[in-house]
């Protein structure tokens, strides 16, 4: 997730300012409602033609995007909607095979790019506004635990045409029931920030259980784990994150490093037996930022067996077009293989995205002008990650 700071301070000044609990409840949420259409833009609107041979290789294509934080939003991703960048009718009509959503569970007020601590949380004066459980808005378990009900309760009004991938063998049976019906849509439960414990090692099997296998480490601040490339402190990995990576590894959950400190993905790397993600990033090799990995953590990341999932907006690949995004793959493929590169949107991640799902097939062909061959393509958009998940899980 990207989101930027203004959504912070817009809903920040709107609790400020309401003058009973009913109305601040009612101008919340439309602060809400409107902030997530505007924060979740595309640079340029569907529809998105593209040239014949390319819209041909994407059409046989098994996609698989490492990252989107849709579930946050609280739109009804059964329908395709004109705003945001995710619903089940567009991830159909972008040939998704599988879709990872993400649980944001905390992000601070005056949220950016540098520095964040923990406190004044954003996703508590959502969670108000929008009138989620009570349970939820002083719990991040309870929150993840939300977001978990949420995907069920769209996999069960599906009958059969989404399913949650636990296990290896889920990723096998996807596979299979799409060869019979290209419609339907695997998807993953992951977490953004270890917090989403609440401090507590063994609340990791209640999110195993709730059918959580990822977790980013960190998000936008330093938590229990260990510091966030946008924290304060930075630093490494705890003792509590070294015994989670452990106990996550146990567990066959996959350890993702997307917004973790350079300390962090240093020691995850040298802690880690199994392979290791970083879901939805760029690199340094193309677009210099603390939030970008280094070519050396690129090549750790790549010596687990792991992936690099690709983001699709600016800070990540610097600049707003696929063709950012494909010259990042490209770096990242030079530097250590094709096998270790993914696509990881963030998608409604309060971020512009050039565009949304259904433009997936010009990435495709900008990946085809950055001298990708048709089957490091299917590598690339998919292939890599349902590997990964079909050997790990």
């Amino acid at each position: 997730m990207g989101i930027r700071h203004t959504v912070s301070v817009t809903l920040g000044a709107a609790a400020l300012t309401v003058g009973g609990a009913a109305a601040g409840l009612a101008l919340l949420d439309g602060f809400a409602t409107w902030q997530a259409r505007r924060l979740n833009a595309v640079v340029v609107p569907p529809p998105y033609p593209v040239d014949d041979d390319s819209r041909h290789l994407h059409d046989r294509l098994a996609v698989a995007d490492l990252h989107a934080d849709s579930l946050l939003w609280g739109r009804d991703l059964r329908r395709r909607a004109t705003t945001g960048h995710v619903d089940l009718p567009r991830l159909r009509e972008a040939g998704v095979a599988l879709q990872v959503f993400a649980a944001v569970t905390q992000a601070p007020l005056g949220l950016n790019l540098e520095r964040n601590t923990a406190s004044r949380d954003l996703i508590t004066l959502l969670a108000v506004a929008r009138r989620w459980p009570r349970r939820t808005w002083r719990s991040r378990l309870e929150r993840a635990l939300l977001a978990a009900e949420r995907l069920h309760r769209l996999v069960d009004d599906e009958r059969g045409r989404l399913l949650v991938v636990r296990t290896g063998s889920d990723v096998a049976a996807l596979q299979a029931r799409r060869l019979i019906d290209p419609g339907v849509v695997g998807t993953l439960l992951a977490i953004e920030g270890a917090h989403a414990l609440d401090g507590r090692l063994e609340n990791l099997d209640v999110l195993h259980r709730a059918g959580y296998r990822m977790i980013g480490l960190q998000h936008f601040f330093d938590n229990d784990a260990g510091g966030s490339a946008h924290g304060v402190a930075q630093g490494g990995l705890t003792g509590f994150g070294a015994e989670l990576v452990r106990r996550m590894q146990e567990r066959r959950m996959i350890v993702d490093v997307a917004h973790s400190s350079p300390a962090v993905v240093t020691d995850v790397l040298a802690l880690t037996t199994a392979p290791v993600v970083a879901s939805h990033t760029g690199v340094q090799g193309t677009c210099d930022n603390r939030r970008n990995l280094s070519d050396d953590h690129v090549r750790g990341i790549a010596a687990t067996g792991g992936l690099v999932g690709v983001a699709l907006f600016a800070h990540a690949v610097g600049g707003d077009t696929v063709d950012d995004t494909a010259r990042a793959m490209r770096y990242v493929a030079d530097l250590v293989g094709v096998r270790h590169v993914a696509l990881g949107s963030d998608f409604d991640g309060a971020v512009t995205t050039p565009t949304d799902v259904t433009g997936l097939p010009l990435l495709t062909a900008a990946l085809r002008r950055h001298g990708f061959t048709d089957e490091e393509i299917e590598a690339v958009m998919g292939g890599n990650v349902l590997r990964l998940l079909g050997e790990v899980l």
